[in-house]
């Protein structure tokens, strides 16, 4: 062997693994989260450190925290459900990171965010007889609170003031219509409130409009919840709009909010936006306070780059609205935008521009 190819010296060992477990904790906790799991990839010891529980409390105690939307995606050739969160990168440059989740947690259900917890209940209900799971988002632990007290096939759930309302259905014996039920989860006592039930229809998807706002909220979720405006919750089955009042305790029709089979839907600013994939293609608006529809203009460009997607889903995070879609039919990926939105009014008529 030539004397002039010298072997190379190989590279110098990294000096954090020689630190301190108290620094390395210190040190990991200030930064992003979105970057955790790729550090958990560099060896068992960062595995480790990434899903401890002192790194989470440490993050908690130096006011670490960052908005998060939490997605759930479902793989269609295994039928697979993988939960992950959307890191918002400051070059527009998105990308969805896989994260660890309890084995016991459902990855397919309603999930709503109360405080620092996440709570999630089953979409099919198939477990109303077990112990509802929260995750504190701070520590990445698991808590379980009482039992559901009614049994429902269906639940979609929402907040408000600190009280979970989670709304199903009982099929009625004898009988091819079902009744809503509605029990409510008051997050500061832990208690079930009384279930009762509220009217004849099928809930399938719900929003809140008016949004629940809680002084330590950084997450949001994407989720098939209900959405709250105005201190309402709203809701749909597959023929009808429904509307309920806490404070009065009941629910109505909305024949307005019916024009348009909405789903997928999700609030910012008190104002309900959904992507409708069957008329037009077109991201609509519904404002409660002026019971009206409109269509979000300022999004031709990015209308056509979906064109040929088959699923489409909304989320709001920070403020914004961030509209999720399937690259096209043949192309496995999905695309995500983040939208910000503006209202304006031109000759006596409202508009919300994207």
């Amino acid at each position: 062997m030539s004397s002039s190819k010298k072997e190379q010296s190989p590279e110098p060992p990294s000096l954090i693994p020689l630190l301190p477990e108290d620094i390395i904790i210190d040190i990991l906790s200030r930064g992003r989260w979105c970057d955790y799991r790729a550090l958990s990839l560099v060896s068992k010891h960062f595995r480790s450190l990434v899903a401890s529980h002192e790194l989470y409390a440490r993050r908690s105690l130096l006011g670490c925290t960052e908005r998060r939307l939490y997605v759930a995606l479902s793989n269609r050739e295994t039928t697979s459900h993988n939960p992950y969160i959307l890191c918002l990168e400051a070059n527009d440059n998105h990308r969805l990171v896989l994260i660890p989740w309890p084995t016991h947690v459902p990855h397919v259900g309603s999930f709503v965010t109360v405080g620092s917890k996440i709570y999630a209940f089953d979409m099919l209900n198939r477990y109303h007889h077990l112990p509802i799971p929260s995750i504190d988002r701070r520590f990445q632990t698991v808590h379980l609170v009482h039992c559901m007290n009614a049994t429902m096939d269906v639940s979609v759930a929402g907040v408000i003031d600190w009280k979970i309302y989670v709304t199903g259905f009982t099929k009625i014996p004898w009988d091819t219509s079902a009744k809503m039920v509605m029990a409510v989860f008051n997050t500061e006592t832990q208690i079930w409130e009384s279930a009762t039930e509220t009217m004849i229809g099928r809930p399938y998807g719900c929003v809140v409009m008016a949004a629940f706002v809680s002084p330590m909220a950084e997450d949001n979720i994407s989720d098939e919840a209900i959405n709250l405006m105005a201190g309402k919750m709203y809701t749909r089955d597959a023929r009808n709009s429904f509307v309920y009042d806490p404070k009065e305790g009941k629910w109505e029709t909305d024949k307005r909010l019916n024009m348009f089979k909405w789903e997928g839907g999700c609030v910012v600013d008190d104002v309900l936006y959904y992507y409708d994939i069957r008329g037009g293609k077109v991201l609509r608006a519904y404002d409660p306070r002026k019971s009206s529809w409109v269509v979000v203009k300022g999004l031709e460009r990015l209308v056509a780059d979906g064109r040929f997607s088959e699923s489409y889903y909304t989320g709001s995070c920070d403020g914004k609205l961030v509209l999720f879609f399937s690259k096209d039919r043949r192309i496995k990926g999905i695309r995500s935008a983040q939208i910000s939105l503006e209202r304006r009014h031109h000759q006596g008529r409202s508009e919300i521009l994207g």
